[in-house]
């Protein structure tokens, strides 16, 4: 597979890989993989230009070391990260698009190496969630989702496959389990009530910026890793790039005022790699043709996936020396 979108270039420069090909896996500890679907927006569209724009935002052919300053790793020499191109979703087969990204993540997960998701609408959340847990039993995978939205409508439209549904279906399906779910960052205006009490009655936790304001986000990444960690194989992390605040992050098709800031969420999501076993993740809503500031947002969102990826070698480096 290559991109289906803009120029055809790998992650940071990392190697090719392919899906059909087993042996360009083989040892992968994480594989990227573009998801290039906006099918499911409901407001503005063009993420499924994403995946290009995160790949495109820093592009060193000649060097592809990162060491992180404060974690002392490389995440991409310490783990073999691989990128394996876009999954074919063309615009209009919905059902036949997520499937085909569905199977895709499965076969990286099969394959013992952590996918690598980026997108794309959060759509792509049912089919990214569903290939990991196919590789465990039901509602053993735990999902961290950060986002201003819940995604947890029952129809949008008048569909009940978009990106503002991925979650209220995962969990009626039994793929995770709702007390295993927890939420950061909502606000503003939607969904309504009678969301959030389907939300309740699943056990959902979630923590909406006034709480995460009035609390600190250390605080409430504290009782969420403690929601999560219990009875359940791993984590998915899923990151919607409208929890941070559009000033920071404007080009996306969702923009809510009040987010975290960038800087909130590269801590986020470090913590979050560092303590908590991570079998899977997402970036979804990058929109960059609203990002008329220096690509501002599909930098921000390529930083987003190495900080998780510094934060699963850090980890792994940890176990080893211990």
């Amino acid at each position: 597979m290559t991109t289906m979108y803009g120029p055809d270039v790998t992650f940071l420069g990392i190697p090719r890989a392919r899906l059909d090909d087993p042996t360009s896996l083989a040892g992968a500890d994480a594989v990227i993989i573009g998801a290039p679907f906006d099918g499911g927006t409901s407001y503005r569209a063009g993420a499924r230009f994403g995946p290009s724009a995160i790949r495109s935002a820093d592009v060193d052919l000649l060097e592809t070391a990162r060491p992180h300053i404060a974690l002392g790793v490389d995440p991409l020499n310490d783990l073999r990260v691989v990128d394996a191109g876009d999954v074919m979703m063309p615009s209009g087969q919905i059902i036949e698009s997520l499937g085909r990204l569905e199977e895709a993540v499965s076969t990286i997960v099969a394959a013992g190496a952590i996918p690598v998701v980026l997108g794309g609408d959060h759509t792509i959340a049912l089919p990214d969630i569903s290939g990991v847990a196919k590789q465990h039993r039901a509602g053993r995978v735990a999902v961290i989702h950060f986002d201003a939205h819940t995604d947890t409508a029952d129809f949008e439209f008048g569909s009940k496959i978009n990106h503002a549904t991925p979650m209220r279906r995962l969990i009626e399906a039994g793929t995770v389990r709702g007390d295993r779910f927890v939420q950061i960052g909502l606000r503003g205006y939607w969904p309504g009530p009678d969301v959030f009490d389907w939300m309740a009655e699943q056990g959902m936790r979630w923590y909406e910026m006034s709480e995460v304001g009035r609390r600190g986000i250390d605080v409430c990444l504290d009782e969420a890793f403690n929601i999560v960690r219990q009875d359940c194989d791993g984590i998915f992390l899923t990151v919607d790039i409208d929890v941070v605040d559009p000033s920071m992050a404007p080009g996306t098709g969702t923009p809510e005022p009040g987010g975290l800031t960038s800087r909130q969420v590269l801590d986020a999501v470090r913590r979050c790699a560092l303590e908590l076993p991570i079998l899977g993740m997402d970036m979804v809503e990058v929109a960059p043709a609203y990002d008329m500031r220096g690509e501002v947002t599909a930098y921000l969102a390529n930083r987003i996936v190495l900080e998780t990826l510094s934060g699963i070698a850090k980890q792994r480096a940890q176990r080893t020396n211990a």
